[in-house]
């Protein structure tokens, strides 16, 4: 195994010690949720500046059949594992501004480092901005863990809902394309095909993660019906997608994944809804 790998893995190791160890302390469920909504605000935030301004490159050599889809793994080991975990363990342990200040000063000598090893590359962005930027990260997980444990309604808990969905939704739907090359997304809007299904996938889960907190939140639509309403239109997006030459499935399963997986997505947006609902 090369550094590239050693250093991602050890990366996302570590991560999911320190997840663990915040799970046992603080309880699973409240920190599960924190964790989730904080993967789906860094989601958000890295749709826009990794998949549509292409800040960065990550080279993690995990996937050596595709560039863009090894760096967004590199994105992965950063997005979903590392910031939100340290994100989770601030606010579950309420650490002051010393850990917030130590955390933002370690990711900045890690991206420094990674730099150096040549295993991690800007385009743009520079390591002031990740310093300004994740202590704006960290107080939003601790704004979000003090209204997270009363019952959240409203506004509020829509977008609690849709962070903690996105998360769910933006890893499920990349991963299979990834790993197993199931689809991809012809757009014309760059001339790498893998950077295009990249990004119109972002597009794709955040519209997806929008449909399901609607639906789970209509209060005169009877359950079963909206069950019957998800895969159906999951199907027709699929098809509308196909005949406009946008969608190429190259795997026999590929429509039936996320057309099933539509239906458990549904079923776990009106889980947490009813969990935020009364509180952690």
């Amino acid at each position: 195994m090369n550094i590239n790998s050693l250093c991602y893995l050890g990366l996302g190791f570590l991560s999911v010690i320190l997840l663990l160890y915040v799970c046992y302390i603080k309880g699973i469920k409240r920190s599960l949720l924190l964790y989730l909504a904080m993967v789906g605000l860094g989601y958000m935030i890295e749709a826009i500046i990794y998949n549509f301004l292409g800040s960065y490159q990550y080279y993690p050599k995990l996937l050596k059949h595709d560039r863009i889809y090894d760096s967004n793994m590199g994105a992965i080991a950063s997005n979903f594992l590392a910031l939100p975990v340290t994100a989770t363990y601030i606010a579950s342990f309420h650490r002051k501004w010393l850990w917030i200040a130590f955390f933002t000063g370690l990711f900045a000598v890690i991206e420094w480092v990674f730099i150096k090893l040549h295993i991690y590359k800007h385009n743009w962005w520079k390591i002031g901005y990740t310093s300004l930027g994740l202590p704006f990260y960290y107080l939003s997980a601790k704004f979000l863990i003090k209204k997270m444990v009363l019952p959240l309604k409203g506004v509020l808990h829509s977008l609690v809902l849709f962070l903690v969905v996105g998360a769910i939704q933006g890893t499920f739907h990349m991963i299979p394309i990834m790993l197993f090359s199931s689809r991809y997304y012809q757009l014309g809007w760059w001339g790498n095909p893998s950077k295009d299904t990249t990004a119109f996938a972002a597009v794709s889960y955040l519209c997806a993660t929008l449909f399901y907190v609607i639906v789970a939140k209509i209060p005169y639509l009877p359950k079963w019906l909206k069950y019957v309403i998800t895969p159906v239109c999951m199907y027709a997006v699929t098809i509308i997608l196909r005949k406009s030459g946008i969608l190429h499935s190259q795997v026999w399963w590929d429509p039936w994944y996320y057309i099933i997986f539509s239906i458990i997505a549904l079923w776990f947006t009106e889980s947490i809804s009813r969990c935020l609902s009364k509180g952690l």
